[in-house]
C-alpha cells in the first residue's frame, strides 16, 4: 500500500472544487447549499453507523458489551483530549486560518502563500480527516476521507475566489499528511491490532465519531470533535482489559 485511496480522493476533491469555483463565477445558490449540506450529513451517518454495525460481532449481548466499551472509550476520550487541549489547539489553528480569510476581505493584496497556509491548515487540521486516515490504513475503509473531500471540495468554491487559484495547491499537504498517516497505521499499527483483534473497536468508535461528525453538519450542537480523537488508542485498550 503505497497510496491511499482517502487521502487521494481527499485531494481530488479540493481540485475540483478549485476547477468548480474558477469555472463558475457565481457564488451556489442558499437552497442548494441547504440540500448538499442535508445529502452529506446523511453519508456521512450512513457511513458512520455501517462501520459500527459491521465491527460489533457476536450474540445480542456481546455486541451490546462490545458497544458499551466503545462508548466508554468515548466518554474517556474526551475527558484525555480536554485534558491534552487538543480541541483548543485545533481552534487554535482554525483562528489562524481565519485571519488570513478576514485580511483576504480587506483591499490590500494577499500573498499567494496566505491562501494556501489558510486552506492547507483548515483541511489538515479537521478531525474527520485524522480519524479517515487512520481507518483507511487499517482497513482500507476509504469514505470518511472521501467524505471529507467533499465538504473540503464545496469549501474550496468559496476559497478560490477569495485565495486566487495557489490555494488549490492546499491539496498536495492534505494528500501527503493523510497518505502517510493511512500507511503508517498500515504498516506499523494493523499487524499489531489484527494479531490480537483489536481492529474492531477502533473502526467502531471511529464510526461513532463520523457520527458526531454530522451533527455539526447539521448544525444541531456544536462537538468539539478533536477532544474524541484519544477514543481510537482507548477502544483497543479497553477491549483487551475486559475481554
Amino acid at each position: 500500500m503505497t497510496i491511499a485511496l482517502g487521502a487521494f480522493f481527499n485531494a481530488l476533491g479540493i481540485l475540483l472544487g478549485a476547477l468548480f469555483g474558477l469555472v463558475r463565477r457565481e457564488t451556489i445558490p442558499a437552497r442548494m447549499e441547504v440540500i448538499g449540506r442535508g445529502v452529506l450529513g446523511a453519508a456521512t451517518i450512513f457511513f458512520g453507523l455501517r462501520l459500527v454495525y459491521e465491527n460489533l460481532g457476536g450474540t445480542f449481548l456481546s455486541a451490546l458489551k462490545q458497544l458499551g466499551l466503545v462508548v466508554l472509550s468515548l466518554v474517556l476520550g474526551n475527558a484525555l483530549g480536554r485534558l491534552l487541549k487538543l480541541q483548543k489547539l485545533s481552534n487554535s489553528l482554525g483562528r489562524v486560518a481565519a485571519r488570513a480569510m478576514a485580511a483576504a476581505d480587506g483591499k490590500d493584496p494577499l500573498p499567494a502563500s496566505a491562501g494556501f497556509n489558510a486552506c492547507a491548515i483548515l483541511f489538515c487540521a479537521a478531525p474527520l480527516g485524522w480519524v479517515g486516515a487512520v481507518v483507511d490504513g487499517l482497513s482500507g475503509y476509504f469514505y470518511l476521507l472521501a467524505i471529507k473531500g467533499v465538504m473540503d471540495g464545496l469549501a474550496m468554491t468559496g476559497f478560490v475566489k477569495m485565495f486566487r487559484w495557489p490555494c488549490a495547491l492546499s491539496a498536495v499537504p492534505v494528500f501527503v499528511v493523510f497518505n502517510a498517516t493511512s500507511f503508517a497505521c498500515h504498516i506499523f499499527v494493523a499487524p499489531f491490532l489484527n494479531a490480537r483483534g483489536l481492529t474492531a473497536p477502533v473502526h467502531a468508535a471511529a464510526g461513532l465519531v463520523t457520527c458526531a461528525v454530522a451533527l455539526v453538519i447539521f448544525q444541531l450542537r456544536k462537538i468539539e470533535l478533536a477532544n474524541y480523537l484519544p477514543a481510537l488508542v482507548l477502544a483497543p485498550l479497553l477491549a483487551a482489559a475486559f475481554r
